[in-house]
């Protein structure tokens, strides 16, 4: 049998930061309803510029908010931007901040909604709306409460008067994130403290959408951090459509998935749209509503934006001095690319074993002189450059705000995370883990493991492991 080993787990810890005061104006504790000035109430075509899982890619910004730019100054449509979630981490501007540098730059884009991504919550709840309230944006999300409130934290929606329509933004974040950052959202005791409402999920959606058409919206925008991938609770984009009705079009994020227009039945079984950018501003999504009320979505890549808004340019490049003295310093040198994603920038670190994984793990390991160590594939986001490594981009490849911990652990255990962690294999997953100290085969037909190979630190040796049937 496997002997019991050291091994290292990361675990991310919540912020004691004190939550501010939120300074977003309510109609009611459900719903926001906001105006957006116009210069004349002609029908005119509308725009919603959109962007998901941007994870701290902070040049995108200022192309987001020119375009819209650009788009009222032409007369042609009214244009306005929204924010799909998961923008205070992923990145060294997130990281190195502790999300602050994100909202310096957000707050100045002028979002007409913005709702929660599940790495909203990685510094912890406090933090996060700590720095929500400074994003000078309304902030909507239908299902993220404070354990047993009777309402949402923030509102469910906001109702913006664009020309002469009113459209709602309806926010949801996948319940998911109760597991994925679990340490988020209960007390040093597990006791549950912020809730996202997981059982009751598809019903508070359907009641937001519900308001927001009493309240005489015309359109109604899902914005939502669901995505695309079933997950372990069952939820997914697409079951959220076809479990609701009177939304008219879903921008979805979560999944990293790039789609310019897809569709699923609701539940009277019309056919709604939904549409994901991809991440890291790779491309800006365009939903253009036009005036009998016609919805297409299509993705315009960021490279061919020529647009920026001036506001937020500055705000970009003050960030960017900031952050240069201590991301430029010098680490050490290399030959190697280290490898996250593939040669179609899909996340490779989340289906196999890469050296950048390779090399994360084998850090741990040393650090806390344990016999393995483990991160999981999620946790390493960007690809490093051959040649000079800078602290930047050390920052930019493990960029979460983590902790070591060091466990032992009998090897049945081991055994069992491993057979979890791998069963979505060769599908990329955010638990595939990347490891060092530890050899084992993933079969991916049967989603077990086997042929294990636990090194001894201490003489430097391997040991096999009996066949995973006894282990059990």
């Amino acid at each position: 049998m496997l002997k019991e080993r050291s091994f290292t787990l990361l675990h991310r810890s919540a912020t004691l930061a004190t939550a501010l005061a939120g300074t977003v104006v309510m109609l009611t504790s459900c719903a926001t309803v906001k105006t957006t000035p116009t210069l004349q109430p002609q029908q005119k075509s509308i725009v919603v510029l959109y962007e998901n899982d941007v994870h701290c890619n902070i040049d995108g910004y200022t192309k987001i908010a020119g375009l819209r730019d650009a788009i009222n100054r032409s007369d042609t449509a009214y244009a306005v931007a929204v924010c799909v979630g998961d923008y205070l981490q992923g990145g060294t501007s997130g990281a190195i901040s502790r999300g602050q540098y994100p909202v310096d730059i957000m707050r100045h884009v002028g979002y007409s909604a913005v709702t929660l991504g599940n790495h909203e919550f990685d510094y912890g709840v406090p933090r996060m709306k700590e720095l929500l309230s400074q994003m000078n944006a309304p902030i909507v999300c239908a299902n993220f409460y404070d354990a047993g409130a009777a309402q949402s934290y923030y509102p469910s929606y906001v109702i913006q008067t664009v020309g002469n329509k009113r459209i709602a933004f309806v926010g949801a974040v996948t319940p998911e994130t109760m597991l994925l950052e679990s340490y988020a959202f209960h007390d040093d005791n597990g006791k549950v403290i912020y809730d996202l409402m997981p059982s009751t999920f598809y019903q508070l959606v359907q009641k937001a959408v519900d308001d927001a058409r009493s309240n005489g919206a015309d359109y109604v925008v899902l914005i939502s951090h669901v995505g695309e991938e079933t997950q372990s609770m069952g939820f997914d984009s697409h079951r959220l459509i076809a479990a609701t009705k009177g939304i008219d079009v879903v921008l979805d994020g979560h999944s990293h998935a790039t789609i310019p227009h897809d569709t699923e039945a609701n539940l009277e079984g019309k056919s709604i749209g939904i549409t994901q950018t991809g991440t890291q501003f790779a491309n800006i999504g365009k939903l253009i509503i036009s005036k009998d009320g016609h919805m297409t979505t299509t993705l315009v890549p960021s490279s061919v934006i020529i647009y920026e808004n001036p506001q937020v340019t500055a705000a970009t490049d003050s960030i960017k001095r900031l952050m240069n003295k201590l991301v430029n310093r010098e680490i050490c040198k290399s030959n190697y690319r280290l490898v996250v994603t593939d040669d179609e920038g899909e996340m490779l670190v989340r289906g196999a074993e890469t050296n950048a994984g390779d090399l994360v793990a084998d850090a741990y390991r040393q650090a806390m002189q344990t016999d393995i160590a483990f991160e999981n594939g999620g946790g390493i986001r960007n690809d490093v450059k051959g040649g000079t490594i800078t602290y930047g981009a050390i920052a930019a490849l493990s960029p979460y705000d983590q902790h070591l911990v060091k466990l032992e652990v009998p090897g049945s255990i081991i055994l069992t995370m491993l057979q979890k962690c791998t069963a979505l294999t060769p599908e990329y997953d955010g638990n595939f883990p990347q490891c060092s100290g530890i050899r084992y085969t993933i079969h991916t037909a049967s989603h077990t493991v086997s042929d294990v190979l636990v090194l001894d630190a201490a003489t430097g040796t391997t040991s096999p492991s009996t066949p995973p049937a006894t282990i059990r």
